[in-house]
């Protein structure tokens, strides 16, 4: 895995910050959390390739909050021009 940033889907809508950073930070230093409210998913970034590998082995399909969570390495995000919006 080449990034440290991870995608972290199925989450319940009620999960805070704080949860996410404490259940990663089991695998490493968690640099940032963002959840996407309303939208049932989030990133979380480690400090370094590794520790997000890891994570993403031992915590991906496991149940977190009731549910099972999906964790995978988070894509770059697209460029405006890219989103599939026409421009005439």
């Amino acid at each position: 895995m080449a990034g440290n940033r991870l995608y972290v889907g199925n989450l319940s809508y009620s999960v805070t910050s704080e949860q996410l950073t404490e259940l990663f930070a089991n695998y490493g230093q968690v640099r940032d959390v963002n959840i996407i409210e309303g939208k049932g998913f989030g990133f979380v970034e480690m400090s370094d390739a590794g520790e997000a590998t890891k994570a993403k082995e031992e915590l991906n399909g496991s149940v977190f909050t009731g549910r099972t969570i999906k964790v995978d390495e988070a894509r770059p995000p697209k460029d405006k021009a890219d989103r599939g919006y026409q421009r005439y």
